[in-house]
């Protein structure tokens, strides 16, 4: 897709603060048509700059008060392939992003748990247990502030 122009990073905006807002809505304030608003849209789908819509939950008034932050570092780089590790990492409920990284470690995972006593159970029934797995470093989430909107 070539450059994106002002009205572009307005919808771009406006969608990141509230992505249920309708073509109709957007282009009133925009000073757009609904269907030339859906076709910018559209088009900002079908070039992957909007790759889709996601639902936030508070994961703390869901019962998961616990946030951890591992560093992964495989012990096993030669025998146990990346992607080995990757399959089986995702198909743990809790972890809810992995991250291949560059530094110290080799794979960053963000871990949910209802408490401490519920983290130390997914630690070692369940991350500790995957292939190549070496040393693991923890870091607790204290607070976090979100930056919302576009790049």
């Amino acid at each position: 897709m070539s450059g994106l122009d002002d009205m572009d990073r307005a919808l771009l905006k406006a969608l990141a603060r509230d992505a249920t807002q309708s073509a109709g809505a957007l282009g009133r304030r925009m000073g757009l048509s609904q269907p030339a608003t859906w076709r910018r849209i559209r088009r900002l789908y079908d070039a992957g700059i909007i790759e889709g819509r996601r639902l936030d939950l508070d994961a703390e008034k869901l019962g998961f008060g616990v946030t951890v932050f591992l560093g992964v570092k495989l012990a096993t780089k030669g025998r146990v392939s990346l992607e080995d590790f990757e399959r089986a990492v995702t198909a743990i409920p809790e972890v809810q992003t992995v991250e291949h990284v560059l530094g110290m470690y080799d794979y960053r995972l963000r871990v949910v748990a209802r408490d401490i006593s519920d983290f130390e159970r997914v630690l070692r029934r369940r991350v500790m247990t995957l292939p190549g797995v070496g040393d693991v470093e923890a870091n607790v989430l204290l607070s976090e502030e979100r930056r919302p909107g576009p790049l």
